[in-house]
């Protein structure tokens, strides 16, 4: 599947675009941001999208992953378990 992050901002009007609170996460490691993860119900597809910040850098700016789109709510969770697991093993919280 693919999806058009634009398309995705754009929200269309009248279409199940919302945010599923429980599967916003924030990332930290010493006490700074490093990930935060979206899963989004889009109507036929879930879709998560991870702001990045970059710990070696300088700048203050995320960088984006993503979008990576699944078929089914239970895919999509796996995929935030999986990688806050995976974070959580190189020494992050999950808050």
């Amino acid at each position: 599947m693919t999806v058009d992050p634009a398309a995705l901002r754009a929200r269309e009007p009248g279409r199940a675009h919302d945010d599923i609170g429980r599967l916003v996460s924030e990332v930290r490691k010493d006490g700074r941001p490093v990930v935060r993860l979206r899963c989004s119900d889009c109507g036929d597809q879930w879709v998560v999208e991870c702001d990045v910040y970059p710990v070696n850098e300088l700048s203050v700016r995320p960088k984006s992953a993503g979008p990576y789109v699944f078929g089914t709510a239970a895919e999509a969770h796996e995929f935030v378990r999986q990688s806050l697991l995976t974070l959580r093993v190189f020494g992050c919280d999950v808050v």
